[in-house]
């Protein structure tokens, strides 16, 4: 777990690739003049994931350059923290293309919609879910954890899907000023970003369960207590019924400190169908399996959609 980290974001990266170069006389030449281990150390060291995987589709070169493991490690450590835990780098290693295939996985990308599918076509459940979540404020990291959760007890399936990831005396402090009033709580619904990937290790899949910045932010009137939401819709029930579509619900509780300052005391992450009523382990695992991501934008902030 990690609060009040210095370990920035991403850096903003070159959001376009181009192929062509200039020299000195300036005519213009190809990549292909370029030494390759300028282009590997210097040139695609500084690009995001998405700009990355853009430059590989560039020419046949650029591509074998881009598929280096270390490119894609780097990148997922970077854009979540929460992977340099060695139970997460072991499962990503499993992966098809390793780092490369998991960050295809869980990066949020706006998606067309996918045909829906029947629950019954679910290949094999997992017998167990990794949570690896980082929150940010400001673009300063103030909570990173990986948690893991057994699925096949009779417990799990039956009873309503919940991950929490702080015991009930547990709090995480943070640099966060504690807010007054309602309007004040605005800051939290611009500055905070928060990840969920969950992560089937038998499968080697993975997806990002949050809208990444709030959907809803609210002051509790008496304790002063401040709970921000995320969410995620996630589809694979029957069609016209209520588990047709469900929302996967990410909550983040905040409290105020004798220094003023706020306490992470909260995160968790149930499912609920399209009645509120609140999913089991094995409904919440059959619409996570056959899920694909999709995102929505809703105001200033974003919903993401899963079918």
């Amino acid at each position: 777990m990690v609060a009040g980290s210095s370990t920035p974001p991403p850096q903003p990266a070159l959001s376009s690739f181009d192929t062509t170069v200039f020299d000195k006389k300036n005519t213009t030449a190809t990549i292909s003049t370029v030494h390759p281990d300028i282009i590997e150390t210097h040139i695609l060291t500084r690009l995001d994931g998405p700009t990355l995987a853009s430059a590989s589709c560039a020419s046949a070169q650029l591509r074998a350059l881009a598929s280096q493991e270390d490119l894609w490690t780097n990148i997922c450590h970077t854009t979540w923290p929460s992977t340099t835990s060695q139970r997460v780098r072991h499962v990503i290693s499993e992966f098809p293309n390793g780092s490369r295939s998991f960050f295809s996985d869980a990066f949020p990308l706006a998606t067309r919609p996918a045909s829906s599918r029947n629950s019954s076509e679910n290949p094999d459940l997992p017998s167990e879910l990794i949570s690896a979540v980082d929150i940010y404020y400001k673009k300063e990291l103030i909570f990173s954890k990986v948690v893991e959760t057994e699925t096949e007890t009779s417990w799990f399936k039956c009873s309503p899907f919940r991950v929490d990831l702080l015991d009930q005396k547990e709090a995480v402090s943070t640099r966060i000023t504690h807010p007054d009033t309602e309007d004040t709580c605005r800051d939290l619904e611009d500055d905070m970003e928060l990840s969920w990937i969950i992560i089937d290790p038998t499968g080697k899949r993975a997806m990002n369960l949050s809208s990444q910045r709030p959907v809803s932010v609210h002051r509790h009137w008496l304790s002063g207590d401040v709970q921000v939401k995320f969410a995620a819709v996630v589809g694979g029930g029957s069609s016209g019924t209520a588990t047709e579509l469900a929302q996967c619900g990410v909550v983040v509780t905040c409290g105020g400190s004798a220094r003023g300052e706020m306490h992470v005391r909260e995160v968790s992450l149930q499912v609920e169908d399209m009645d509120g009523m609140f999913l089991n382990g094995k409904d919440s695992l059959e619409r996570s399996s056959c899920s694909k991501v999709q995102m929505l934008a809703n105001g200033n902030s974003t919903l993401r959609f899963v079918v």
